[in-house]
C-alpha cells in the first residue's frame, strides 16, 4: 500500500479511504442499489469532506435500512426524530428531508425510466469521461439541473461531479496516481 502513489486527496492514514479509493472510487457500478445509496450519500456531504461521509457509511446504513428505497420513501416524523438523535450519522434536518424528498423522485426516476442508469444514460451517452482537477462540467451542470428541476435538494453540480466520478462516469484519478488513465 506505501509504495503505490494515490490521488492527492487520499488519506493514506484511512484504511477505508484508501480502500475506497482503490477499489471504488470511478469504477464503473451502474447497479440501482449502488447508483441509489450513493446519491443519498453524496447529498450529505454537502458543506462536508467525503472523508466524513464515507467514515460514517456503515453507520448510514443501518440507519437508512441498509438504503432500502421502498422503506425510505415511507419514513415518517417519528423515523426523521430517530435520525436526528443518531450520533453516528450526519444530523442535519435538511439533508434527512431531502434524502427522503429525494429518494421519491429517485424511485419515480426508476418507474419512468425502468433504471436510475437508463436516465443517467440520456445525459453520458455510455461513454467514460476522463478529467482531472475539476469539481464541475456541462455534464454535471445538466444532470444537476434536471434532478433540481425534479424537486431533488441537495445536489447542486458540485455534489453531482462528486457522485459521477464514484460511479465511474467521470474518471478522474491523478496523473501521479497509480490508477491513472486517459
Amino acid at each position: 500500500m506505501e509504495n503505490k502513489k494515490r490521488c492527492k486527496w487520499c488519506n493514506l492514514k484511512n484504511e477505508l479511504y484508501v480502500k475506497y479509493h482503490d477499489e471504488e472510487w470511478c469504477k464503473p457500478n451502474f447497479n440501482d442499489n449502488y447508483l441509489y445509496e450513493m446519491l443519498i450519500l453524496e447529498s450529505f456531504q454537502a458543506g462536508l469532506s467525503w472523508e466524513c461521509v464515507l467514515n460514517k457509511r456503515e453507520d448510514f446504513r443501518k440507519a437508512y435500512d441498509n438504503f432500502n428505497l421502498e422503506k425510505i420513501c415511507d419514513y415518517d416524523n417519528k423515523k426523521i426524530e430517530e435520525l436526528l438523535a443518531n450520533k453516528k450519522i450526519i444530523r442535519n434536518k435538511l439533508k434527512i428531508k431531502a434524502s427522503i424528498n429525494n429518494s421519491k423522485i429517485f424511485k419515480n426516476i426508476k418507474q419512468e425510466y425502468g433504471s436510475f442508469y437508463n436516465y443517467l444514460k440520456k445525459f453520458i451517452n455510455n461513454e467514460v469521461v476522463y478529467e482531472i482537477g475539476k469539481t464541475t462540467s456541462d455534464l454535471s451542470d445538466r444532470i444537476s439541473k434536471d434532478l433540481q428541476k425534479r424537486g431533488m435538494k441537495f445536489v447542486g453540480s458540485t455534489i453531482i461531479y462528486s457522485y459521477l466520478q464514484a460511479i465511474g462516469v467521470i474518471y478522474s484519478h491523478d496523473k501521479e496516481c497509480f490508477l491513472y488513465k486517459k
